[in-house]
């Protein structure tokens, strides 16, 4: 296990899928309270919990914090899987919905739900349909992945495509989903101050499986019009640049999803929903340099607290 410290992890035992044995693990601050509102966070593609820092934001203000590793990330990979494959999101509502209730069992008075990138398309769909959706007072986003950086009419033929290979091929794949450059602007090793795990961040990031795709342009069609009815923050850099050789514009920029689609999908999620947008961000806002991560969750502090 790869633990970050004043944290408890918790293994969660889910039903088998088609790859066999699956499991999920749940991480909570070891300074949870009974009575408190709480987090949960979950994370996005090529990615796991490892921001301690922004944990401690929350719990400074009060909240409990609890952070959920999906299936085949993170701390709940096992050795026969792929890793952060699926073939369908609601796989992962099991997880979710085990949380969700875990949480509540430790008395918490409200929970929120905040998703970054794949975790906020997640989270999003999660609250149309999912199980334990009701009990989630607001949902917090941070630079969701509500499109693919293509015009609609490729992202259709990307659909068929990908619908095609994966009915051949369940594995098939391209070579990779991202940028080494992002990954490089984060890591302590290249150019950025954070140390995570390269085995499940990699540099060079995962494949990007036909059948994931597949997943993920569905997830993002369910969104067209959601209707949520609850309040939303979406939060988003205040620009996006297309790097694949890292230079310094990669440190102040979001260089994984445009800006333009967060905006455009995400005010359209429900009827009280919030854009923010933070001057010179990453892509992982709260991994962005030290005055641009403190303004982010300063901001997100003053929204939590009209709502």
């Amino acid at each position: 296990m790869d633990i970050v410290k004043d944290f408890t992890y918790e293994t969660i035992k889910l039903k088998d899928d088609y790859e066999g044995r699956v499991r999920a693990t749940l991480i909570s601050a070891n300074s949870n309270e009974t009575g408190k509102k709480s987090v949960l966070y979950l994370h996005g593609f090529v990615d796991y919990f490892f921001q301690a820092h922004m944990a401690e934001a929350f719990i400074k203000k009060g909240y409990n914090f609890y952070a959920l590793e999906l299936r085949k990330y993170g701390n709940s990979i096992l050795p026969h899987q792929h890793q952060n494959y699926c073939r369908n999101m609601h796989e992962y509502y099991e997880e979710i919905t085990i949380s969700i209730k875990k949480i509540k069992e430790a008395q918490s008075s409200n929970i929120y739900l905040l998703g970054h990138s794949t975790g906020g398309l997640l989270a999003s769909n999660y609250l149309i349909d999912g199980e334990a959706r009701s009990e989630i007072k607001a949902l917090l986003l941070n630079s969701p992945f509500l499109n693919l950086k293509l015009s609609k009419f490729t992202k259709k033929i990307a659909y068929l495509i990908s619908t095609l290979i994966s009915a051949i091929s369940l594995y098939a794949s391209l070579p990779k989903a991202l940028s080494p450059a992002y990954a490089q602007s984060l890591h302590k090793d290249f150019y950025g101050e954070w140390d995570f795990n390269l085995d499940w961040k990699p540099i060079e990031g995962f494949p990007a499986y036909f059948f994931w795709s597949k997943a993920i342009i569905e997830a993002q069609e369910n969104l067209k019009n959601p209707q949520l009815e609850l309040p939303i923050l979406v939060m988003h850099s205040s620009k996006s640049k297309n790097i694949d050789i890292y230079t310094k514009e990669a440190q102040s920029a979001d260089i994984v999803l445009n800006i333009e689609d967060i905006k455009s999908i995400g005010r359209n999620l429900g009827e009280d929903v919030t854009l923010l947008s933070i001057k010179d961000a990453l892509h992982d806002i709260f991994l962005s340099k030290l005055e641009i991560r403190q303004n982010a969750l300063d901001e997100m502090f003053v929204w939590l607290n009209k709502h």
